[in-house]
């Protein structure tokens, strides 16, 4: 099982597939990194060699920000936010939507389950 960026990558799933089980990841990103490392797009995680596996290794580390940085920076995105007072920040830290979707009907998701309101019966 080959370990990148701190996170075990399946061993019998393509190369691009396996790559998209990392946080900062995609598929684009992913096809990019084999391309870098210029490994056929059919192989398997189990065929790779130990040398191409630090050479993704490599890639990883030097061009892209993946799992801890990233979260670490998007928290630190959504903390700044809630700290200037800003109206998104305001909508974080109630944990409403953000990006100006309707919250009279929808966003259970952000809202969570519906709470109950005593005396309203029709």
């Amino acid at each position: 099982m080959a370990r990148i960026a701190g996170v075990n990558i399946p061993t019998n799933k393509r190369v691009v597939i396996a790559l998209q089980y990392i946080h900062g990841i995609g598929p684009r990103v992913a096809q990019d990194i084999i391309d870098k490392v210029s490994i056929a797009p059919e192989r398997r995680v189990s065929q790779l060699t130990d040398a191409e596996v630090i050479q993704i290794r490599e890639v990883i580390d030097r061009d892209y920000q993946v799992e801890g940085d990233l979260r670490r920076e998007t928290a630190m995105n959504i903390k700044r936010l809630m700290d200037l007072g800003c109206y998104r920040g305001l909508r974080h830290r109630r944990g409403l939507p953000v990006r100006g979707q309707r919250t009279h009907t929808n966003a259970r998701t952000r809202k969570g389950p519906a709470k109950p309101i005593a005396g309203k019966k029709k």
